[in-house]
């Protein structure tokens, strides 16, 4: 309660302080990547070289399982079924490395208690997305360092609604990557088409570490004006109070912009989690190892200024029920349409459907009855500041 206290009073603070000054922008995100953004910044509010963005994230979604539990299975961050859900409210304050920077992300709702279903730090965590401090020195030739919380970089789409092509998320997104990690990672561009990056961080999705030892990332991205190709290697431990079992996981992004008013993503996970070792008789046995593995596709359209469609097809294996719950292989279909109101404000109508090769999807009071999932869903989106 008093976390959400603190953030509703910063958000209060901000908004007194937006009439100062204003401007329009379109820079990227700080943290995290989001290779299949859609590029269309809104007005930049900021107060000295403080600047401030935002978002309101709302959807009501119709399941025709109808299941008793009006959970839709498999989501991030639609989890909410034949009701009215608020995803989430969010507020950014940042301020660019000149050589020392900033970043703060606070909100609220059912997308922030989804991130951060595992943390194990004080419940005020659970309300920061976001918090960093970077140091860009001047004659470095654009080296940044970032010290604090910060998203992910692997996978093909971001926590914001707004940036992604879809409002749904991706089983790859839900369910084969992380969402943040704390500790310490640094980028450079090499050249004028290859960045590099590294971290050091405690592991997947946890800001106090549940073991001593640490997780390792390492991200490579090509860019040109018709394709940008990301790849990223995340190695570490990840089991309660031991080191022993490490998880890997390589994701790689292709996105193609052939043309101004269409573009397409290819995305492909593969990550193995080994058990910790086994003491028999005095001898130690083979590690178990859980395997996940998954690639998606997706297109954006854009008809006219203010109206684009989105389809987005995938495959995700779970072989070992590791991610899911249930060994089983996975299939999905989204269609998007989206309309822009207005500067800042966008409205889309989805239909989605999954598909288990195992009965998984609950319908009606009966749990796992269903081999497949339909929904249609509205969703409301209201943001400013750049695009994330």
């Amino acid at each position: 309660m008093r976390a959400s206290k603190c953030v509703s009073t910063v958000a209060l603070l901000a908004l007194l302080c937006f009439p100062a000054e204003a401007q329009t922008t379109g820079t990227a995100d700080a943290g995290g990547s989001n290779p299949a953004g859609n590029g269309d910044g809104s007005r930049e509010w900021s107060v000295g070289p403080i600047r401030f963005s935002g978002l309101i994230d709302g959807y009501y979604s119709l399941n025709f399982n109808h299941p008793a539990s009006r959970t839709n299975q498999l989501r991030n961050f639609d989890v909410k079924a034949n009701q009215f859900s608020l995803n989430m409210a969010k507020l950014v304050m940042e301020h660019s490395p000149d050589p020392l920077g900033f970043r703060v992300d606070l909100g609220f709702g059912r997308a922030f208690d989804i991130v951060h279903g595992a943390e194990a730090g004080p419940e005020i965590f659970r309300n920061i997305q976001q918090a960093f401090l970077s140091y860009k020195p001047a004659k470095a030739k654009g080296l940044q360092l970032d010290f604090g919380k910060f998203v992910t970089n692997a996978g093909a789409e971001v926590i914001e609604t707004h940036s992604n092509w879809n409002y749904s998320r991706s089983l790859l997104f839900a369910w084969a990557i992380p969402y943040y990690h704390f500790g310490v990672r640094a980028s450079m561009p090499l050249g004028n088409y290859f960045s590099a990056g590294i971290s050091l961080v405690n592991g997947w999705n946890n800001v106090e570490d549940n073991n001593s030892g640490k997780t390792v990332g390492l991200t490579g991205t090509i860019t040109t004006s018709k394709f940008t190709w990301t790849h990223n290697y995340y190695f570490g431990p990840e089991k309660m109070d031991v080191n022993q079992g490490y998880r890997h996981l390589y994701d790689t992004t292709m996105l193609l912009t052939p043309h101004p008013n269409a573009s397409f993503y290819l995305n492909f996970d593969y990550g193995i989690d080994k058990a910790a070792r086994v003491i028999h008789g005095g001898a130690p046995l083979d590690f178990q190892k859980s395997r996940w593995v998954g690639v998606a596709g997706a297109a954006r359209f854009a008809v006219s200024k203010w109206f684009a469609v989105a389809p987005r097809l995938e495959w995700f294996h779970d072989a070992d029920g590791f991610s899911t719950g249930t060994a089983q292989k996975l299939k999905e279909f989204t269609l998007t349409g989206e309309f822009k109101m207005a500067q800042g404000v966008l409205t889309r109508l989805e239909y989605r459907r999954d598909w288990s090769d195992q009965p998984f999807f609950d319908r009606g009071v009966t749990p796992g009855a269903f081999k497949h999932q339909d929904t249609l869903l509205a969703g409301f989106v209201a943001y400013f500041g750049p695009e994330r």
